[in-house]
């Protein structure tokens, strides 16, 4: 098994939960390449408002980015997560902290994941600003 992807499960935790944990992990360590194997090959990611990334070498290059922009002292976790799923599609959203030397940013996240034909989650939509986009775009 891939080592980003967890192999165990909590009893009751739904295997998205374990995966986004494993995620978040992988970003606070900047270990980009198994980050990586957490999204599809046409994953889209929201690096901030008017700024997308699309596909996995996009995706790396915005999170080198996001490392360099704190100070590479960028840890993730969620609060809270509601899994939506219908058939092989997921929506999450979830309570997402960002901790920095700064202090916490708080974040209502969205993410869509597809189940491949494999059986593992993928991310296809990486939103962490949520509903917040809203607010920022016009």
């Amino acid at each position: 098994m891939d080592p980003a992807f967890p192999a165990a499960l909590h009893p009751g935790q739904h295997p998205l939960q374990a995966l986004i944990q494993a995620a978040d992990e992988a970003i606070g360590r900047e270990d980009f390449d198994a980050l990586l194997a957490f999204y599809t090959d046409d994953a889209l990611l929201l690096v901030k408002p008017g700024l997308l990334a699309r596909g996995k070498a996009q995706i790396r290059q915005a999170f080198v980015a996001i490392a360099e922009h704190f100070d590479h002292d960028l840890r993730v976790r969620q609060d809270r997560l509601e899994i939506l799923e219908a058939g092989d599609t997921a929506l999450v959203v979830a309570q997402t902290l960002l901790d920095t030397r700064h202090g916490t940013l708080s974040r209502r996240a969205t993410y869509v994941f597809r189940r491949e034909a494999d059986g593992t989650w993928r991310c296809a939509v990486d939103n962490s600003y949520g509903t917040d986009l809203l607010e920022a775009t016009p």
